[in-house]
């Protein structure tokens, strides 16, 4: 367990007792290049301000995204404490002590909203299994987004994560995703790790059927936003690159 603590011992952050004690969950901007007005409401940074203590997935990217939202913000009045894949399941629980406590405490992931497919939802378990309150705030998130975007089916939908790197866990998971498709109508979700996006569009080309589409959505939020839904059979027919671009897939 990492932390951050505050610089000045004498201080606490400002307006600590006008927040209600409870675990928030503050969504990050998906793109650099938005502003921040265009993507979180105002109250986001009126929490913000008044709570001192942050499980944060990093240190120097929640500091960031704070001053962002609020350059008056003094982030060495903050207390930071890092929680990513490599925490310890058995740490997490002493990192809700300031809440066990009655201070109201944050979680900030590195983008999107913070619990879903990310390090925080350890911490949201645990506050909800000791019966303590969790507040999740409005902000982008780029599953949703690429949801509303991509024409499919918003009534039945799965998150897959990132698919399997080794050959024949890939296949059958891409069968599988095919067979809810076509047995469900229920629309595939997955991400991949961005140098390898061009890759795998060739290969969902290859491996599966050509009426199937695909909806590829990429810097949503951003300067560079696109989501584009195409039959496979046409995208196997188009010029195309998203590499090292953050993407998400659909398929339908």
């Amino acid at each position: 367990m990492i932390e951050d603590r505050p610089q000045n011992n004498g201080e606490s952050g400002a307006g600590t007792d006008e927040v209600q004690a409870a675990l928030y969950l503050f969504p990050v901007p998906l793109s650099d290049s938005s502003r921040i007005a265009d993507v979180l409401p105002e109250g986001n940074a009126r929490l913000l301000r008044g709570i001192r203590h942050f499980l944060v997935e990093n240190v120097r990217s929640a500091r960031r995204f704070m001053k962002r939202v609020d350059p008056s913000i003094d982030v060495n009045l903050m207390s930071f404490t890092v929680l990513d894949e490599h925490t310890r399941p058995e740490d997490v629980a002493r990192m809700l002590e300031p809440l066990e406590n009655g201070e109201p405490m944050g979680v900030i992931s590195e983008a999107g909203c913070p619990a879903v497919a990310d390090p925080g939802a350890d911490a949201v378990a645990v506050a909800q299994r000791k019966g303590l309150k969790v507040v999740p705030l409005v902000g982008p998130s780029s599953i949703l987004m690429a949801l509303m975007g991509s024409g499919f089916n918003g009534q039945s939908f799965a998150f897959n994560g990132y698919l399997p790197i080794e050959a024949g866990k890939r296949s059958a998971k891409l069968r599988e995703m095919e067979t809810r498709i076509r047995r469900e109508g229920q629309t595939q979700i997955f991400i991949e790790t961005p140098y390898r996006n061009n890759r795998l569009i060739a290969e969902l080309v290859k491996s599966l059927p050509g009426q199937m589409r695909l909806c590829v959505a990429t810097d949503i939020t951003g300067r560079g936003e696109n989501i584009t839904t195409r039959a496979l059979s046409q995208w196997g027919k188009t010029e195309y690159d998203y590499a090292k671009v953050p993407t998400i897939f659909l398929l339908f």
